[in-house]
This record gives C-alpha cells, sequence and structure tokens, in this order.
C-alpha cells in the first residue's frame, strides 16, 4: 500500500511542478509566441524565441524552484515514512527532466545551465524539510498532552 500512496505522491508533486511553471510561463503576455495552451508543446520554437531573454530565464528559474518547493510540501505530506527523501526525489527527477532539455534543445544561456543544478534539489529539500519541521512540532505537542 505505502508503494501505491509514495507513486501518487510522486505524481502529484510533478504534476504540480508541470503546472506552476506552465501558469507561471503564461502569466506574461510577451511569452505567449505560440498557439497551444501549454508552452510545451512548442518547447523548441518557444525557446529560440526567448534566445538571449535573460528576464525570460531568470523568471523560469525563479517558477521553477516556487512548484519545486510547493511540490515537495505535497510529496512530503502524501508519503508516509522519509518525507525529506521523497521532496528531494522531486527535485532529483525535475533536475533529470531540465538536463534532458538542455540537451535536447541549445537555446538556454549559460547562467540557466548551471544554476538548474543550484535550484531543483536544494528547493524540493526546502518543502520536504517544512513538512519535516510541522510533522515534528504537531508530535512534540502531543506527546506533551499525553504526558500531562
Amino acid at each position: 500500500m505505502n508503494f501505491i500512496r509514495n507513486t501518487f505522491a510522486i505524481i502529484v508533486g510533478l504534476s504540480i511542478v508541470a503546472c506552476t511553471i506552465t501558469f507561471g510561463i503564461r502569466m506574461v503576455p510577451e511569452w505567449r509566441v505560440y498557439d497551444g495552451y501549454t508552452p510545451f508543446e512548442h518547447w523548441n520554437k518557444f525557446l529560440a524565441s526567448m534566445k538571449g531573454n535573460s528576464k525570460f530565464f531568470g523568471f523560469l528559474l525563479f517558477i521553477s524552484g516556487l512548484g519545486t518547493t510547493i511540490a515537495g510540501v505535497a510529496t512530503a505530506i502524501i508519503v508516509k515514512y522519509a518525507k525529506v527523501a521523497y521532496a528531494i526525489l522531486i527535485g532529483f527527477i525535475m533536475l533529470f527532466v531540465a538536463m534532458i532539455d538542455i540537451v535536447v534543445f541549445p537555446h538556454h544561456p549559460t547562467f540557466y545551465k548551471i544554476s538548474i543544478f543550484l535550484i531543483y534539489f536544494p528547493f524540493a529539500w526546502l518543502g520536504g524539510k517544512i513538512v519535516e519541521v510541522i510533522y515534528n512540532k504537531i508530535q512534540r505537542k502531543s506527546k506533551t498532552k499525553n504526558a500531562s
């Protein structure tokens, strides 16, 4: 049963990151250079049109970090054990996807290629750590109530 629960948590976390990045890109009207709803349908054309736009790639790093943190929180809430480890797994999967993106589509600036290593793991860890700290505080409060 834990396997299904953990798999569901990973799928939920990855969906949260994908939705956060998609909605983040859709927020800025100047970046809507494609007809589809999601930018991933025409990602190569989209990245080529953003070449040289460091504001876009900076925002993409920010929104990826935010999405990874939220996904880490959601994943850590759903899993029963090893909350931080599963949150970091979200960061690892997103780093793997970002690396494939960089290899397949050559339109990314150098600062983005370097910064993704500094974004996904720490922010995913932060999301898992937030939940772990909250759960530990709740456990301590319940133990002190039971001891009284």
